[in-house]
């Protein structure tokens, strides 16, 4: 997916629904890709398996108990405290961040701010390795050096990168980090310009775009772009990775119910303090405002992610040009308005959204209800509303969604 997609989601206070997954035959386990991409592929040993970040549902172990144990002195009875809602924003990877908890006996204000303020932390590391807009990062050296040597990267980034192979093989090609090689041709950053580019200079980089030529050497740790003139940018699944981190931070810290949102990415863990669930909104990609949803879901240990049309982008001459580029044209996609995953974590949420828009509909659910625990809801080129099979008895449509260019 392109740098930075924005992909707007808001969770709102009340309950719907259980979310419990169907089973299904389970997807090939993305953290074990064992094939080196790459024009030519020689054996190797087998590859050890790295660590992604732990989702916030993970259990954190207690402390062990004093060896020998002591009669505390007699205390009067702690009044419970009154569950507050807390919630700081940062700006980070281009977009937006949120974080939220409820206060309890055993975390105050301050000590969720303190927690908050690890987390925050730990995603602006994580931006460091993988952002483009950095020239010592590791995603940046990697680019510089392409067609003439590999780059030893961090497990995290080596992390986001095979998976990003993988989510390539699964979905035909459409999820290809490579497309960076269109950087400069269409701008929809914080460099946004209404203009369409020649496309005689869309045809020369689309030339570039091929995650096949990514070598990846699991054992060294090395990655290797194979042409001179390739690049590759993480924007479309590294929010994802990082939202994850920052639930494991959250966790951790013995949070039992949290929010943690970065742009269109989002991971929700437990419950309310009154045991209701969380809801978000899936936005109406035509509508004018950012809190105009044509559904809810209840969210419980589980993540979304959204990828849209309708952010970052411009309209000419009537047709509509957005920042979800098809490798295979070198053209804004144009099969979806907007495509949300329901998925068990966000890296995978967010590996998976922008397949799906390029895709479209019929493709994009195939290639969803093939993977253990996700689901998917589409809003269609013709604003019709596609729901998988795992969300149809989950989503709440409030109306349908607004039509329009």
């Amino acid at each position: 997916m392109p740098p930075g997609p924005v992909r707007s989601l808001v969770f709102a206070a009340s309950i719907l629904l259980a979310c419990a997954p169907l089973a299904c035959e389970p997807a090939p386990d993305p953290d074990r890709i064992r094939q080196t991409i790459a024009a030519h592929k020689t054996p190797r040993p087998p590859e050890p398996a790295y660590e992604v970040p732990a989702l916030a549902a993970t259990s954190v172990p207690s402390e062990a108990p004093s060896a020998v144990p002591t009669a505390a002195p007699s205390q009067p009875p702690t009044p419970h405290r009154t569950p507050e809602r807390i919630a700081i924003e940062e700006r980070v990877m281009g977009t937006h961040l949120s974080l939220s908890a409820y206060t309890s006996d055993a975390h105050d204000e301050a000590s969720l701010r303190a927690t908050f303020g690890r987390a925050v932390a730990e995603i602006r590391r994580l931006e460091g390795l993988m952002t483009t807009w950095r020239d010592d990062s590791e995603v940046s050296r990697i680019n510089a050096a392409a067609g003439r040597s590999a780059i030893t990267v961090s497990p995290e980034t080596l992390a986001v990168i095979e998976k990003s192979v993988w989510m390539s093989e699964r979905s035909e090609g459409v999820f290809d980090i490579t497309f960076e090689a269109m950087h400069g041709l269409w701008k929809f950053d914080q460099d946004l310009e209404e203009k369409v580019p020649p496309r005689a200079a869309v045809l020369a980089a689309r030339h570039l775009i091929d995650f096949r030529k990514i070598k990846i050497d699991h054992a060294a740790r090395t990655v290797m772009l194979e042409r001179r003139g390739m690049r590759m940018g993480l924007g479309g699944i590294a929010k994802g990775y990082a939202v994850d981190a920052a639930a494991h931070v959250l966790a951790a810290e013995g949070l039992e119910a949290f929010v943690v949102q970065a742009g269109g990415d989002l991971f929700v863990r437990g419950r309310k303090p009154d045991g209701s669930r969380f809801r978000v909104g899936v936005r109406d990609p035509r509508a004018p405002g950012e809190g105009d949803f044509f559904a809810l879901l209840e969210v419980e240990d589980h993540a979304f992610s959204t990828a849209g049309d309708y952010e970052r982008g411009f309209i000419k001459d009537g047709k509509r040009y957005h920042h979800i580029i098809d490798p295979r044209t070198g053209y804004p996609a144009t099969a979806s308005r907007s495509v949300t995953i329901w998925a068990r974590d966000a890296f995978t949420a967010d590996a998976v959204d922008d397949a799906v828009f390029i895709l479209g509909p019929e493709k994009g659910l195939k290639l969803v209800d093939s993977l253990d625990d996700a689901g998917a809801v589409i809003v269609d080129d013709h604003n019709k509303v596609w729901v998988s099979e795992r969300l149809k008895d989950k989503l709440h449509q409030i109306r349908p969604p607004t039509d329009g260019i």
